[in-house]
């Protein structure tokens, strides 16, 4: 919704948006190499180093804050996880080097790793007991431990401040339509710091902008819920990333294997193109 509410507020500025929603971050990442889409969501970061191509993240939407779950009456902890099958949303993506970070930090090592895309997606199958072990978003964690009837419970995570999120394209794209990222980035600035300031602003929002107006029942009721515990928990950056961001993905990034080297040896301009945020950021001030 705020993403949508920010499209929103940039085609009131004059820039053309068309969203459309792919099956997976690959299938999305493979459009914008392909010059089928402009902007992508995601972290492409295997990606832009194994190819090599002119693709470049430039906006840091949401951190990760992703909760691995797991069927209690199989796995009660990361050591039992040894040997066992997860599901995570895709190759490369956040939910991935999650669970590959904690593989090395609890010296485990899973038998198989199912990509499903989709937190809902895996939520519903642990419903169904046709998953055992995944991680999914905020909203879908409090699904399962809501409606598990004490079945499911979330493992530890050691504090994490890397990317779940972000906008990329290829660079020549984004040099060539300055103007229009430019607005897109502001909007989505300042959105995001509505949100921080007051996670009810949403609500208004979606009125005022009539967004996802076939929403159900259910799931309005839980617009508040998740914005409120979103705030709480950092999901949302006031600067859309940043330096800090690209230095504290390289240190994650490489500690789960998504990116090869030490991230003292990777260079920003290799996987980041900062120049549209700092430029936003000069005028919408930075905080």
């Amino acid at each position: 919704l705020n993403f949508l509410a920010a499209v929103k507020r940039a085609e009131k500025r004059g820039v053309e948006v068309k969203v459309d929603y792919l099956r997976s971050e690959e299938t999305a990442s493979q459009a914008i190499v392909a010059g089928q889409a402009d902007i992508g969501v995601g972290t492409p970061y295997a990606l832009i180093q194994r190819s090599k191509a002119p693709i470049r993240l430039f906006y840091q939407m949401m951190q990760l804050r992703f909760h691995p779950v797991v069927n209690t009456e199989k796995y009660k902890t990361w050591k039992d996880l040894d040997g066992a099958d997860i599901a995570v949303h895709s190759r490369g993506s956040g939910t991935e080097a999650v669970m590959n970070r904690m593989a090395i930090i609890n010296g485990i090592k899973y038998n198989s790793i199912s990509y499903v895309p989709g937190s809902g997606v895996r939520a519903g199958a642990m419903l169904k007991g046709t998953l055992d072990v995944t991680i999914v978003d905020t909203e879908r964690k409090n699904l399962l431990l809501k409606k598990g009837g004490g079945k499911f419970a979330v493992l530890p995570l050691p504090e994490i401040h890397a990317t779940d999120e972000a906008l990329y394209a290829n660079i020549d794209f984004l040099k060539r339509e300055s103007e229009a990222v430019g607005i897109l980035l502001e909007e989505l600035v300042k959105v995001w710091r509505e949100v921080n300031k007051d996670p009810m602003a949403i609500v208004a929002m979606r009125k005022q902008l009539n967004l996802m107006p076939d929403m159900t029942k259910d799931d309005e009721s839980e617009i508040v819920p998740f914005y409120k515990e979103g705030v709480e928990i950092g999901l949302f950056p006031n600067n859309g990333g940043g330096l800090d961001a690209v230095k504290q993905d390289f240190d994650f990034f490489t500690a789960s294997g998504t990116l090869q080297g030490k991230p003292e040896d990777l260079k920003v301009e290799d996987f980041w193109y900062l120049a549209p945020l700092d430029a936003a950021l000069k005028k919408v001030g930075s905080q």
